[in-house]
């Protein structure tokens, strides 16, 4: 099996969650206290040994494809004012990585963003990363999970037990502990947002994937759903019938930041880790008055 060098991230949605700020800016944009959302998740891929990205974007996202790419004129100002902490932190932004883009026309769901990266990603496997989820851990989410790949040779999916109230709102796996270390699963069943009474399990799907080329087939042969969309659940159903697929509980605190509770939550967390703002804004939220 081929090692996993490649990383897509759907990142063509509209963003309606946090409307009217992503009116005329992407939602992976938005910044959580001075990076974006979706370099968060770029930095997890690097650290994750990954070396080539691949952006799915739609109209209006070119602010990601700038904000990655070199600024000449940024860097020149800072260099001139002496600002070299500043000018590290951008160059760095467009040095870390190889990023391709490809345009998804229409947002016809997860599995038609990752078909839209069928020609780029060849044959060979590939991550899957959702910039919604930003998982905060020493060991990255992704490198845990390339290690489970490389063990089971299988397809890899992120899971999260949630509590029964809240799992309407994921893709829900139905799975078999698979050897001592009670973290990874063989999977027997997904089902896609099921109601609390009929979910299989407590074990949601999170938005990081392991995926082998052979889901892309799966993903042509998929039909669209009743929204007209073409579901990543769906499509990794119909593989599970052809190969064995594996649910991993990575360690880590998972943020949700595709709502906006979830994003304050991430904003406050992140921005009291920080040396140079944790000390101060600890003892500013100390004296609000809750």
């Amino acid at each position: 099996m081929k090692k996993v060098r490649k990383a897509v991230f759907p990142a063509a949605g509209l963003g309606t969650r946090f409307l009217p700020a992503t009116k005329a800016q992407p939602k992976e944009m938005l910044p959580l206290v001075d990076k974006p959302i979706i370099q968060y998740v770029i930095e997890e891929a690097v650290a994750s040994g990954l070396t080539r990205i691949i952006i799915v974007t739609g109209r209006g996202k070119n602010a990601i494809e700038d904000h990655f790419d070199v600024s000449a004129e940024l860097e020149r100002l800072l260099q001139e004012r002496g600002k070299t902490e500043l000018l590290e932190q951008v160059r760095a932004i467009s040095s870390m990585i190889t990023v391709s883009y490809v345009r998804q026309g229409e947002t016809l769901g997860l599995g038609h963003a990752v078909l839209m990266a069928k020609d780029l990603v060849g044959d060979e496997p590939f991550a899957v990363m959702l910039g919604d989820d930003i998982i905060d851990n020493v060991v990255p989410c992704m490198k845990q999970m390339v290690e489970v790949f490389e063990k089971h040779q299988g397809p890899v999916v992120a899971v999260q037990r949630v509590p029964r109230d809240e799992i309407s709102a994921y893709g829900v796996i139905d799975g078999q502990p698979e050897g001592d270390g009670g973290r990874v699963y063989r999977i027997r069943d997904m089902v896609e947002k099921p109601n609390a009474a009929e979910a299989p399990s407590d074990l949601a799907i999170i938005g990081r994937y392991i995926l082998t080329p052979d889901i892309f087939e799966a993903l042509e042969r998929t039909p669209r759903d009743a929204a007209g969309e073409i579901q990543l659940t769906n499509g990794l159903r119909a593989l599970a019938t052809k190969r064995p697929l594996f649910g991993y509980r990575f360690e880590g605190v998972r943020h949700d930041a595709g709502n906006k509770l979830g994003f304050l939550k991430a904003t406050v967390e992140f921005a009291l880790k920080r040396q140079d703002l944790g000390g101060p804004f600890r003892e500013y939220l100390k004296s609000l008055k809750l």
